[in-house]
């Protein structure tokens, strides 16, 4: 059978958000080769926060899997290409895309990380995890704190187009996104309520899945002087 490579993008939730509702993450897991996957969670664009891990760990140890974490700021590992090639999946955290991107790169994960996709590991993550994967996305790690205005971030290119998260979560999520694609300076894409995963297989969207009842996923796209969004209802998971 040949090597399916999959990517699964969080616009939100998982443990990190929903703690008491591990559905998505299950999802995740379930899409490996193996029953109990080894799985690896990369905390980079939160500067590798230690609550992150925690948090990480309480809920990925009660789940059938074998849970580590790569680290750039504590103790590096010196077979880093080794050990992201025995994982069967890799699960992004949120947080600086732009921070992410540039540790990424000056370590060769990248590099190592597209060579673990075409070998079957299962990429995933939530948020800037989930924006890392496309060509662009759309980012506040580009602009002043506190600012409510975002920018296009150009980030792996494993997937084609851009990718916007929390598109319900955050309320200037919606307006920068079409803000934008109307200014020409993001591609169109996919957006992606708190609670939906979109699920790519060999580049191409394979299904949509949701941890909550009434979030939805979008097509947008520049349209004349305006954006078309094109919803598209994801399968209900259920709640954990």
């Amino acid at each position: 059978m040949p090597i399916q490579k999959q990517i699964i993008a969080l616009g939100g939730g998982g443990f990190s958000m929903e703690p008491d509702n591990l559905a998505l993450d299950r999802y995740i897991l379930k899409q490996a080769r193996v029953a109990e996957p080894k799985v690896c969670f990369v905390p980079t664009a939160s500067g590798d926060s230690d609550d992150y891990v925690r948090r990480y760990y309480a809920s990925f140890d009660t789940l059938p899997c074998t849970a580590s974490h790569l680290s750039f700021f504590h103790s590096p590992r010196s077979d880093l290409e080794s050990f992201i090639m025995e994982q069967d999946v890799i699960y992004v955290g949120g947080g600086n895309t732009r921070n992410l991107l540039a540790i990424w790169r000056d370590w060769g994960l990248d590099h190592i990380l597209r060579s673990a996709l075409e070998q079957g590991v299962v990429l995933s993550g939530v948020s800037a995890g989930s924006i890392c994967w496309f060509e662009q996305g759309v980012t506040d790690s580009m602009m002043p704190t506190g600012s409510a205005e975002l920018a296009s971030i150009p980030c792996l290119g494993f997937l084609p187009n851009s990718n916007c998260p929390h598109y319900d979560g955050e309320t200037y999520r919606r307006p920068e996104y079409h803000r934008l694609l109307q200014a020409g300076t993001i591609s169109n894409g996919w957006a992606a309520d708190d609670g939906v995963g979109l699920h790519f297989i060999d580049g191409e969207l394979d299904s949509i899945i949701s941890s909550r009842p009434n979030a939805s996923a979008y097509w947008v796209q520049r349209e004349g002087d305006g954006v078309q969004e094109v919803k598209r209802q994801p399968r209900f998971i259920g709640a954990d």
